[in-house]
């Protein structure tokens, strides 16, 4: 698909426009080569009468984002495998708003997991009003877990980036950025719904499987957004972890 067909089918609410001033005084924003993570002003020059040029980096000389040519299964792919330049052009060169309501997806996809696995929660329906809503508590029950567990890995990682790199995390624009890059990149989690629905015997592997993707994203969002090394952002993600781990072993008897 040549560039010109990507420009004319792209949503306008998908690229940033240039120097875009924010309506509460965040910095302005800019394109980021994904190569080498320097700003830059375009992605790409438009001639008019349909010529169009991908802009080139001034600090390396490749082209600024060359993600806008491709087919967006391309770039979920090369998302899947952890590349760092398809975080870059997800996360700095397009404007994509979903985090937010991808968020609660997974939380619920994580909550009717753990229901899946309380015992008695069997998919045959029961004719007893009163145990069909205990069950429904469970769940809802589970989906509160889930999202004081993801609040407490959240709480790790800031703590651990903002004591590592206080100049970096400086502001609430950067912070959201943060937890926006952080919370798209647990998009893995959408898999746990299927590994539990067609369950087999290796299923516990598959669930585990999952949560280390989910946390090499993680790791790969910080990396990609803080321009931090890989060290830090896997320290970072092991002490959310942790966190994690330590709110889960507290037995809830709500």
């Amino acid at each position: 698909m040549t560039l010109e067909e990507n420009a004319r089918r792209l949503p306008p609410a998908l690229l940033k426009t240039a120097h875009m001033d924010n309506m509460q005084g965040h910095p302005k924003l800019h394109f980021r080569c994904i190569e080498c993570n320097e700003k830059s002003t375009e992605l790409y020059r438009d001639y008019k009468h349909g010529v169009l040029k991908i802009t080139i980096c001034k600090s390396c000389q490749k082209p600024v984002d060359k993600y806008i040519e491709y087919d967006p299964v391309i770039i979920l792919i090369n998302a899947m495998l952890c590349k760092v330049q398809a975080y870059r052009h997800i996360l700095f060169n397009t404007a994509i708003n979903i985090h937010g309501k991808l968020c609660i997806f997974c939380l619920l996809c994580e909550a009717y997991t753990r229901w899946r696995q309380l015992p008695g929660s069997s998919s045959h329906s029961d004719p007893e009003d009163i145990i069909r809503y205990a069950k429904e508590w469970d769940f809802y029950k589970q989906f509160g877990i889930a999202a004081l567990e993801q609040a407490a890995f959240l709480t790790g990682v800031f703590i651990v980036l903002f004591l590592a790199t206080p100049k970096t995390l400086k502001s609430r624009f950067e912070f959201a950025f943060l937890l926006k890059a952080l919370l798209l990149s647990s998009y893995g989690k959408l898999l746990l719904i299927p590994a539990v629905i067609w369950e087999h015997d290796y299923t516990p592997l598959c669930l585990k499987l999952i949560t280390l993707f989910v946390l090499t994203s993680n790791t790969q969002a910080i990396r990609v957004t803080l321009n931090v090394s890989r060290a830090l952002s896997l320290i970072a993600v092991a002490c959310g972890l942790l966190l994690e781990i330590v709110l889960s072993s507290v037995q809830w008897t709500v």
